[in-house]
């Protein structure tokens, strides 16, 4: 049960709320009563699934963008199109950072940037951070 909250938290957090589950994350593995290798896999699934729900946010943004209780005001859609027009795919190895990373898989929704390329990118950028904090708390 442990793993699923852990992959709902890292989900909601890697949408649009702008704090960072390496907190959560940081007090299984101190801990020690679980399996790193799982709380690894969750997080990380959770948390680019989320950013995958914050990409089809922008590939729809037509129909959100109306919406009362769309979350992200105009200054960040465009400080974040700035980013990834000038950094491309590389700035989504960024969409970790919190308030910064979820507008720039936004942002990558919203240049209908290729969804496989998008996964690899943001995969490696949240796996790596959580790598070196399995890294930091495990030694």
């Amino acid at each position: 049960m442990i793993y699923f909250s852990l992959f709902i938290f890292c989900l909601s957090l890697g949408t649009f709320f702008p704090f960072a589950s390496e907190t959560y994350l940081a007090s299984l593995l101190i801990s020690e009563k679980y399996n790193v290798i799982l709380l690894l896999v969750f997080a990380s699934l959770g948390n680019i699934l989320g950013s995958v729900i914050s990409w089809l946010f922008g590939y729809f943004i037509n129909y959100f963008i109306q919406k009362p209780w769309f979350p992200l005001n105009k200054y960040l859609l465009l400080k974040a199109s700035d980013i990834f027009k000038k950094y491309g795919k590389w700035s989504l190895l960024l969409s970790w950072v919190p308030i910064i990373g979820d507008p720039i898989a936004f942002a990558a929704g919203t240049f209908r940037y290729n969804i496989l390329f998008f996964l690899i990118f943001v995969s490696i950028g949240k796996v790596v951070r959580y790598l070196l904090i399995f890294i930091y708390f495990i030694n």
